[in-house]
């Protein structure tokens, strides 16, 4: 429904009683009714102008009682109405052409006379197209008779919106929209629960906090509902750490609704900023009052049926009380309140219940919106790591310096997560872009104490040089301005405060009429924002450039103005931080974490001396104990801290350039045992510790291995970013369940994660779990191309799932196993979907001991026939496909573009026909198999035969044999060993375990190992019924050709004396024998 209230365009502001907690039966009418939608009274109220009788004819007496007289008088009325309605709706029709221009001033002033009119038969004719279904012409037919004000709304909204100021004064350069704007990572932002957490460490530990897969949203379609939602969304609670992004977001939507891009079904658009709102909250007004003074040339058109958006930018910038409890009810838009009370109203919905409202915060001021008042809550999340590279390319317009710009920002990892920030993206290319392209001796910046504080020499130094030419720095001046800036910072960050006002910048001794000096001294620092709607506000840059200044100020305190009682020696300042740092660590928000690593940064000799061009101060600022503060925060460390503690004082450790910690997890992680760490009970934090020392250790995170750590679903859980940011995750044999699987959905579905290879094989998932997993699965953002669930207790249901999810990313996936679960041949049948689309391109399928029959078979086989071109691997051991199955799988094998390499059939039950048909269809097409397993099969005599012949074709280039326990006798060993002479040169393992042999066939093979072309690696002979006989035969072999041989397996034989003579072979230097078993 869209937002309804009725102004007169002659409306002129006025006072009048009060309606705040009125009674429900009022019905008092003004002349200009601007009741909402939930007035008592929704019917036309004709008492809103003159009646029709004293407009009509003066010929007719009002008063008559004579029944003819009336019955006229209606006749008439009935005709004019008719008439009137015809004539509006013709012209609604002529609207409606394509061809008709939109609403124009000079229709207005034309129908000005006739707007009553014009809104009764409107609000009718909306109200039947509605309900006659035809919405899109009704909305059409309100977008043609939007009045003028819309359109000097939008002009104005053009002219204030177009441009984007990077950090810098509104009287300092800029940058088009349009030019700069990368699109942000906006997500459903869930519960908006409450994060005790310092906002920079939100956005280091974003990806350590297992989340639900999240599609990304764009900002123009913040009101749409999300999937499964289907209320109406009202009102949008969009969440982000300062600096984010959030009002440039608004400013983007804005910016193409004025411009006519998006959104059009919405007819006005106000925005109101809490930052300006403050500016009023001594004063009462009314919404309509409110409107007028922020928009001051609008002219307000009857809204009745418009629909409205009110974006209130900046919850936590608001010095209202929003007290939603206590608040007066308010109704009415033309009564007055206080704004707090008006807020309140329009939040809750009391005023203008069908108005859209946007609201935007920093995620720990969110919670002053009751959950009730908000439909929809998202969060901008930034820039993910692709949208990180394209701003820099924007932004510099060199684009091999840009290139070197974010290879630097990558080497550095605490720097590549801050420009998850755009602001920090700014300061970063502004820094960078100077120091990379200028022949400067000095460090290129890879903390964030460095990074700022070059940034801060490169401002003040830039804007004098622009503004006095060929002046020298007037260190005084510049120091007092500095110091003044700083208690600023330091004590509006004791307050929580980011936006100031001039009240604010009086009670830390600064002149509001000098403010100026400051903001004109570093413009891209501190700002004075003027020419907004109702007055000046303050702020810095951003929050982080807040606590470093507030960090410069206690720095410099201590420096510039000791007292008596403090004197300035190395060890009062180490404990000086050391006070600092249990001061950030007793903070419940963690609102310190980063003023003390900008303090402990600042204390370094470096840093310091990069300040020395802009203080009065020379020489070496202050000389910290290093060694003792390093210390200090290791045993701080191994306090049992909190994680997010924890992981702030490795930050500390990394300002202070102090990498010896990580070398040392690193050098004890080397040292752990084959149980890895799980005979260790680690607490959250040193969880966390070791999270962060594996991520930012220089070794590039290929495999993670949780059987390295501990095998635990906790384990995995406190190191999944590890697994986020390696390319390969073994996770086997580790008790993991659905939690783990909801938890890496959120990992492959990631963006920015790396992960392309997962095994979660032997874990108890069960189809819930791996139904949790597909979510990801099914991300476009997955980037896995090889899954492996063996063992997991997947039945057809987690089979259909997964076939569904896998349909969604063909194009990636190149290995699934599934081999040890319950799959049958439905969940075969549905599998088969997947792997017969043209786009498929699966190279490695494990169905291993999967249940699977005739019918499965076939329609596997099927499937493959279809598209046989890529797969190469194939492993359907331990099923049972019949002869029907085989026949089917046979026509996949002779197909010539079949490339198949490696085959698996073992206990499969396969004899007679349909052994017959398998290898007929491999020998019509021998060139491409590699590796052959039909063991645990009774191949016979007669299939021994059969696969000879195959072995013998000089196509064949079989490197891999395995026949185990296939009930083969001294004959058929014979076969085999006159095939393998006749076709030696390709075979390197051979595997004729528990079979039946005997010292007869083990001497024709022996012939095999001592022909000249044979290059045998491996061969397994284990349960052979071997004597000394047989023994003796292979070691005479292998001493006349040793050069290939490495793996040689007689187990559970009974070689005799021939031990010693095969044992020697191990000493033979000539031999190339590695392991031998007996």
């Amino acid at each position: 429904m869209t937002s309804r209230f009725r102004l007169s365009l002659k409306y002129k502001t006025k006072s009048s009683k009060s309606s705040i907690q009125k009674k429900s039966s009022q019905t008092d009418r003004s002349g200009v009714s601007l009741k909402s939608d939930q007035s008592r009274n929704p019917d036309i109220n004709f008492k809103e102008r003159n009646s029709f009788a004293e407009k009509s004819d003066s010929h007719y007496v009002p008063h008559s009682s004579s029944k003819k007289h009336k019955n006229a008088v209606f006749k008439m009325l009935k005709r004019t109405v008719i008439s009137l309605i015809k004539n509006e709706l013709k012209k609604f029709k002529k609207m409606l052409s394509p061809d008709y221009p939109q609403f124009s001033e000079k229709d207005e002033e034309d129908d000005e006379g006739q707007s009553d009119v014009r809104d009764g038969v409107l609000k009718i004719t909306l109200h039947v197209l509605r309900k006659m279904n035809q919405t899109d012409l009704a909305n059409t037919l309100l977008t043609k008779l939007t009045p003028m004000g819309q359109h000097i709304l939008k002009s104005n909204l053009r002219a204030k919106f177009c441009k984007i100021h990077e950090g810098i004064s509104l009287h300092g350069k800029t940058t088009l929209l349009h030019e700069i704007y990368t699109e942000l990572y906006i997500t459903e932002g869930g519960s908006g629960e409450i994060r005790f957490q310092h906002e920079v460490r939100q956005i280091e530990t974003t990806s350590w906090t297992p989340e639900t897969p999240e599609a990304p949203i764009k900002c123009n379609d913040i009101f749409k509902a999300l999937p499964g939602q289907n209320k109406p969304i009202r009102s949008v609670l969009t969440k982000g750490v300062a600096g984010i992004g959030k009002t440039i977001v608004v400013q983007k939507l804005i910016m193409d609704w004025a411009e006519g891009i998006t959104n059009q079904d919405i007819h006005y658009i106000f925005p109101l900023p809490f930052r300006e709102l403050n500016l009023m909250k001594e004063k009462n007004t009314s919404l309509m009052e409110l409107l007028y003074q922020f928009f001051t040339d609008l002219r307000l058109p009857n809204f009745d049926d418009y629909k409205i958006m009110f974006i209130f930018d900046g919850l936590d910038e608001c010095r209202l009380p929003l007290d939603f409890q206590n608040n007066d009810i308010l109704y009415d838009v033309t009564e007055s309140a206080s704004v707090d009370v008006l807020l309140t109203n329009l939040i809750k919905g009391n005023l203008l219940p069908s108005a859209l409202l946007w609201i935007t915060s920093r995620p720990a001021a969110a919670s002053q919106i009751p959950p009730e008042c908000v439909d929809k809550v998202t969060e901008v999340r930034g820039f993910n790591d692709p949208q990180k590279d394209e701003y820099f390319r924007k932004r510099v317009s060199d684009q091999s310096l840009a290139s070197r710009i974010i290879t630097h920002i990558k080497s550095s990892r605490s720097l590549y997560i801050m420009c998850h920030i755009p602001v920090f993206c700014w300061i970063s290319a502004t820094v960078l872009e100077r120091m990379l392209s200028e022949a400067e001796s000095a460090e290129i910046p890879k903390t964030l104490t460095q990074m700022f504080t070059h940034f801060l020499v490169y401002q003040i130094k830039q804007r004098i040089q622009k503004y006095q030419e060929n002046i020298d720095i007037d260190l005084q001046q510049t120091t007092e301005n500095i110091f003044s800036l700083g208690r600023l910072a330091f004590q509006q960050l004791e307050k929580g405060n980011l936006i100031f006002y001039e009240e604010d910048l009086r009670e830390c001794g600064i002149d509001v009429r000098e403010v100026s000096v400051y903001s004109g001294l570093c413009t891209q620092i501190f700002r004075e924002e003027f020419g907004l709607y109702l007055g000046k506000v303050y702020s810095f840059v951003h929050l982080s450039f807040q606590e470093f200044l507030a960090a410069l100020f206690k720095f410099l305190s201590l420096i510039l103005k000791p007292t008596k009682h403090f004197k300035l020696f190395s060890s009062t300042m180490t404990d000086l931080l050391k006070r600092e740092v249990d001061r950030a660590l007793q903070s419940d928000n963690g609102h310190l974490d980063l003023y003390v690593r900008f303090l402990l940064g600042l204390s370094l000799e470096s840093n310091q001396h990069l300040l020395q061009g802009l203080l009065t101060h020379k020489g070496n600022i202050c000389l910290i104990n290093k060694h003792k503060i390093i210390k200090y925060l290791k045993e701080k460390i191994k306090d049992n801290l909190s994680p997010e503690k924890s992981i702030n004082l490795f930050h500390c450790l990394n300002e202070l350039n102090d990498h010896s910690l990580v070398q040392e997890v690193q050098a004890y992680l080397k040292e752990t045992g084959p149980s890895g760490l799980s005979a260790f009970k680690l607490s959250p934090a040193q969880w966390s510790a070791l999270g962060f020392v594996l991520l930012n250790s220089e070794n590039e995170l290929d495999e993670f291995k949780l059987s390295k750590y501990d095998q635990s679903e906790e384990c995995l859980l406190r190191l999944l970013p590890v697994v986020k940011a390696s390319r390969k995750a073994n996770l086997c044999d580790s008790n993991l369940t659905e939690k783990s699987c909801s938890a890496l959905a959120s990992v492959i579905s990631s963006n920015s994660s790396s992960l392309a290879d997962l095994d979660m094989s032997n874990n108890n998932l069960k189809d819930s779990g791996v139904k949790l997993l597909c979510t990801g699965l099914k991300s476009p953002q997955c980037k896995l191309d090889t899954l492996q669930l063996s063992n997991c207790c997947i039945t057809e249901n987690g089979c259909a799932a997964l076939a569904s999810a896998l349909r969604t990313n063909l194009s990636h996936f190149r290995k699934l196993n599934l081999g040890d679960n319950t799959l049958g041949d439905p969940g075969v049948n549905l599998l088969s979907g997947f792997l017969e689309d043209p786009q498929c391109q699966l190279v490695k399928l494990h169905l291993c001991n999967c249940s699977i029959g005739e019918e499965g078979f076939a329609a596997l086989a099927s499937a493959l026939t279809s598209n046989p071109s890529h797969i190469r691997e194939l492993n359907l051991g331990m099923n049972k496909p019949e002869n029907s199955g085989v026949k089917m799988l046979s026509h996949l094998l002779e197909n010539k573009i079949c490339k198949l390499e490696k085959l698996k059939l073992f206990k499969s039950s396969i004899r007679g026909e349909g052994f017959a048909l398998l290898v007929a269809a491999l020998r019509s097409n021998p060139s491409h198999l590699r590796e052959l397993d039909l063991s645990e099969n009774e191949l016979g005599d007669s299939g021994v035969k059969v696969l000879s012949d195959l072995l013998k074709e000089p196509y064949c280039k079989l490197k891999t044999v395995q026949l185990s326990n296939c009930s083969i006798g001294e004959e058929s060993s014979g076969y085999l060993a006159l095939a393998l002479r006749s076709n030696p040169s390709h075979l390197r393992e051979f595997d004729l375990s528990s079979n039946n042999p005997q010292d007869s066939g083990i001497k024709l093979l022996s012939n095999l190992l001592e022909d000249p072309q044979c290059k045998l690696e491996k061969l397994k002979l284990c349960k052979c019924s071997i004597g000394e006989e047989g023994c003796f035969a292979l070691a005479s072999a292998l001493r006349s050709n040793p050069l290939h041989l490495r793996e040689l397996n007689l187990s559970l034989n009974k070689p005799g004396i021939s031990v010693k003579f095969l044992s020697d072979l191990l000493e033979d230097t000539n031999c190339k024998l590695e392991s031998l078993k007996f």
